[in-house]
């Protein structure tokens, strides 16, 4: 099982994920590699979620840091609905465009 996440951790993780890549790695790799990105921290923050939770359960891991890693969970999960929903939406719009 991981290690119990704390505020000062859980600010790294945040800072580490979002501090931007280098500018050659970002131009080779383009917005597929970037949602790839999204979505491997989206599923590893469930994880962390899960882990916080069952840690909490047992008494290894303290109330705060489960809200705070079930928080980012959700927050992942609702940012990747609404990417989805707005790629789903482009899609439709650019599939009633007149050829």
């Amino acid at each position: 099982m991981p290690a119990p996440i704390g505020a000062a951790g859980a600010a790294a993780a945040y800072r580490s994920a979002t501090s931007p890549t280098p500018a050659a790695g970002n131009a080779a790799e383009g917005f597929g590699g970037a949602l790839k990105r999204a979505i491997e921290g989206a599923v590893e923050s469930g994880r962390q979620a899960d882990a916080a939770s069952t840690g909490a359960m047992l008494g290894q891991v303290s109330v705060t840091d489960t809200v705070l890693a079930v928080s980012r969970a959700e927050l992942a999960l609702q940012t990747a609905v609404a990417v989805r929903d707005r790629v789903v939406s482009a899609y439709q719009d650019v599939m009633r465009m007149p050829i």
